[in-house]
C-alpha cells in the first residue's frame, strides 16, 4: 500500500428533508451574501429555488442568482459569476444540482478569490488558487462525486478544451444530500449518473499500484451496491434506498476512498475529456460509458490477473485460473453489457462521433504532445487514438 494523506473535511447533511436546513446553516457558519448558482429551470419548476430564497430570507441572509450551467460547465458563464461576486460583496457559494453546478461554483469561487489572475489558468496547470470563496451545495443528481471531492472541470468554449484540476479551495464546505430530490432526475441522466459514478472506483481499482487489499474490498463492496442500485432505480426512480445508495456511493466514489494507498491516472476520464469537450451534446456519463470498454480492452493484456479479479468479486465470473485472460475480458462484457442494459452506449457511433476527429482529439489530450498518461499500459497519442478506433464500432 502507498502511502497518503487523508482529510475529507466536508460536511454531509444526508436524508429527507435535509434542504429545510440550509438558511439556518448558513446563518450559523456566518456568512452574509450568497451567490445562488445552478442549471436550468428544474429548480424553479419543482420549487426547489423558491423555497431556499424563503429558507435564506428567514434567517436574514442576502443573496443574487446566476442560472444557465450547462451539462458541460463553460468558462464564460464562470467569468460571469466571478464578476458578479466580486460587484455583490459575495462570501458563499450555494450550488443547486449536480456535478455541472458544483464544478461551475468552485470554478468561479477560484476566480472570484485570485483577482490577479485568469481562472484558466488554474485549468491549465499555470498557477494554483491562492484563495477562494467557499462552496456549499444542495445536490439533486447522484453521479460526479463534487459534492465531497477537491475536483473541478471546465471547458473553454472557445478552443474546446476540456480541463479539470483538483485543489483543496474546490472542498464544498457543507453538502445537502436529499436522495428524493433525486426522483424527477430522467431515465438517460439516472443511467449516466450510475455510469460516472462506477467509473469513479473503476479508474481507481484499476490503477498500478499491486498491494491494497482493503482497499480493493472497499471499492468491489461499493461497485456491487451500485450495480444492484442502479438497475432498481432505472425501473422505479422513486425507490428511496436505490436512490439513497446512488448519493452516497457518489459521495464516497470521489472523495478519494476508493483510491486511498494506490498510484492511479483516470485514463478514460482524461480522453472522454476530449470528447464533451469537442462535442459538448455528449454527457460525461455517456461518453464514459462509450469509452471504458474499449480502453479496457485494450489495456488489459498488461495486467489480466487485476481484470480477472474485477470479474470475479463484481461479476461473479468463474476464474480461469489457466487462462485469466478469459475471466478478465468476460467482465469486461459483464460490465459493457450492464451499460447497454441502462440504456448507455457502448460505442463512439452510437454518439455520432466523426473518425476523421480522432487524431485531433488525441492530440488535445496528449496536451498537444507534451504529455502521456500513465496506467497500467502507458497512452501516447498513437495508444489514443487506438482506442477511439476501437470504440467505434457499434457492438
Amino acid at each position: 500500500m502507498k502511502n497518503f494523506d487523508c482529510s475529507i473535511p466536508t460536511r454531509i447533511i444526508f436524508g429527507e428533508d435535509g434542504e429545510k436546513q440550509v438558511g439556518k446553516l448558513i446563518r450559523e457558519y456566518g456568512f452574509h451574501k450568497v451567490l445562488i448558482h445552478y442549471g436550468g429551470g428544474s429548480v424553479k419548476r419543482s420549487g426547489l429555488l423558491g423555497q431556499v430564497k424563503e429558507l435564506l430570507d428567514k434567517e436574514g441572509v442576502g443573496y443574487v442568482e446566476l442560472g444557465g450551467v450547462q451539462p458541460n460547465p463553460t468558462l464564460s458563464l464562470v467569468r460571469e459569476g466571478i464578476e458578479l461576486c466580486r460587484k455583490e460583496r459575495v462570501d458563499l457559494i450555494l450550488a443547486i444540482g449536480g456535478g455541472s453546478v458544483l464544478d461551475s461554483s468552485k470554478s468561479i469561487g477560484d476566480g472570484a478569490g485570485n483577482p490577479d489572475r485568469d481562472v484558466w489558468d488554474f485549468f491549465l496547470g499555470k498557477a494554483a488558487p491562492a484563495g477562494h470563496i467557499p462552496v456549499a451545495a444542495i445536490l439533486t443528481l447522484s453521479a460526479s462525486g463534487s459534492e465531497m471531492s477537491q475536483s473541478a472541470v471546465l471547458t473553454n468554449e472557445e478552443t474546446g478544451l476540456k480541463r479539470g484540476f483538483n485543489s483543496p479551495t474546490h472542498q464544498p464546505l457543507f453538502s445537502i444530500c436529499n436522495p428524493k430530490l433525486t426522483y424527477s432526475v430522467s431515465k438517460f441522466q439516472t443511467g449516466c449518473g450510475t455510469v460516472d459514478i462506477m467509473m469513479h472506483t473503476l479508474e481507481r481499482y484499476f490503477g498500478w499500484s499491486k498491494d491494497s487489499a482493503i482497499t480493493d474490498r472497499i471499492s468491489e463492496g461499493l461497485l456491487k451496491a451500485v450495480i444492484e442500485a442502479g438497475r432498481i432505480a432505472d425501473q422505479n426512480p422513486e425507490d428511496y434506498e436505490a436512490r439513497a445508495t446512488l448519493m452516497w456511493a457518489g459521495s464516497l466514489s470521489h472523495n478519494g476512498l476508493t483510491g486511498f494507498g494506490r498510484e492511479f491516472l483516470m485514463q478514460v476520464h482524461q480522453l472522454e475529456h476530449e470528447l464533451s469537450g469537442m462535442y459538448p451534446r455528449i454527457a460525461h456519463g455517456a461518453g464514459l460509458s462509450a469509452l471504458w470498454a474499449s480502453w479496457a480492452r485494450y489495456v488489459c493484456p498488461a495486467w489480466p490477473e487485476r481484470f480477472a479479479q474485477y470479474a470475479s468479486r463484481v461479476w461473479n465470473v468463474d476464474g480461469d485460473f489457466e487462462h485469466p485472460m478469459n475471466t478478465a475480458l468476460a467482465g469486461i462484457k459483464a460490465t459493457e453489457d450492464y451499460f447497454k442494459s441502462l440504456g448507455m452506449p457502448v460505442s463512439l457511433e452510437e454518439l455520432e462521433v466523426e473518425p476523421e476527429k480522432f487524431e485531433e482529439m488525441a492530440e488535445k489530450c496528449t496536451n498537444y504532445g507534451r504529455r502521456t498518461l500513465a496506467g497500467i499500459r502507458k497512452l501516447d497519442k498513437p495508444e489514443m487514438i487506438e482506442i477511439f478506433k476501437l470504440a467505434y464500432p457499434r457492438r
